[in-house]
């Protein structure tokens, strides 16, 4: 266990750092993309990491529960929960002009975003900490990246494991000694941009064959199968070059555009969904090229092409034929 000397006081505290949080968790029905949120909590923190307040709801996600075995919400319970748009105004209050902080901050992100695009609203979120990406940039000894191993680490004690307000209290309470470790040796922040959704295709992703629910023990999503792309890879984007069938597409980051729709007009033009970067990757598919994800360190290394979700969208309008 840690023992933390707090010693960072407001006078030291570096004057580039936010000025309020919200600790978030959420509980899903699963984790595709047409998911939903069946319960959520927001510890609300200021500048130095000290809480002001904690907020809990459950919600109706409007159908089955999903794994009912990790976050204990049957039918029953949710039944008489308010559904997310009841909700949203309130949730948006408590995320209002604060950093959205999170065990795996994409994931909790991608969820609220979707309810909120579902919702024909936007979250008032700009950027995202990840507990996770902390814990790597301060170095700490960890066996894992489990929520708790960080707890352990800071000494906190887990009451309830997966039930959102219990797990939103832990991550603020481990939250604030790794913000002050962070401000004493001047470690910069792994600050990411949140980008609200602004098309959304609520059609759900169908299940494969033989797999009629996406909940099972050991995985809770089915992987999506794309057919194959039936075109050669004809090399590497050349700026101010159209794009051409078969060149090998990578995406990183939050897009305005929910990422399967996206991903899906990349595989209608007849180009190839890369899921990871490697040289023979065309194209990397960015609005935040600075950041350091794998996709991105990989594409600097690689000499990989590199555009933002915009000049994308453009370059979709007028995909080359493949070579015949």
């Amino acid at each position: 266990m840690t023992v933390f000397d707090d010693r960072t006081t407001a006078a030291t505290w570096p004057a580039a750092y936010p000025q309020g949080y919200a600790v978030v968790d959420v509980e899903t029905t699963g984790l595709a993309r047409d998911d939903r949120i069946v319960s959520a909590a927001v510890y609300r923190l200021d500048a130095q990491g000290n809480v002001e307040d904690h907020w809990y709801t459950l919600v109706n996600p409007e159908r089955d529960p999903g794994p009912v075995w990790i976050h204990g919400l049957t039918s029953d319970v949710l039944e008489g929960a308010p559904l997310f748009p009841e909700i949203a105004a309130e949730f948006a209050a408590r995320l209002d002009g604060r950093v959205l902080v999170a065990h795996n901050a994409m994931f909790d992100w991608q969820m609220i975003a979707r309810e909120y695009a579902r919702a024909e609203s936007a979250a008032p979120v700009r950027q995202r900490l990840c507990t996770i990406a902390l814990a790597k940039e301060l170095s700490l000894p960890l066996p894992n990246h489990k929520l708790e191993s960080l707890a352990a680490h800071f000494g906190v004690v887990q009451q309830r494991a997966h039930n959102a307000l219990d797990d939103a209290r832990v991550l603020a309470e481990a939250f604030r000694p790794s913000l002050h470790a962070a401000a004493e040796r001047n470690v910069r922040l792994p600050l990411l941009e949140c980008r609200p959704l602004t098309e959304w295709a609520s059609t759900p992703a169908q299940p494969r064959p033989g797999h009629p629910s996406a909940y099972r023990a050991n995985s809770w999503r089915p992987s999506r199968k794309r057919p194959a792309c039936p075109y050669p890879n004809p090399g590497r984007y050349e700026s101010d070059k159209p794009l051409k069938q078969g060149m090998r597409i990578a995406f990183s980051g939050d897009t305005s555009v929910d990422r399967e729709l996206l991903e899906d007009r990349t595989v209608e033009a007849g180009l190839h969904v890369a899921t990871s970067v490697s040289r023979l990757t065309s194209l990397l598919v960015t609005n935040d090229p600075d950041s350091a994800t794998s996709k991105t360190v990989k594409a600097k290394s690689f000499g990989t092409p590199v555009v933002d979700e915009a000049a994308y969208a453009q370059l979709l309008r007028d995909v080359t034929p493949a070579d015949g």
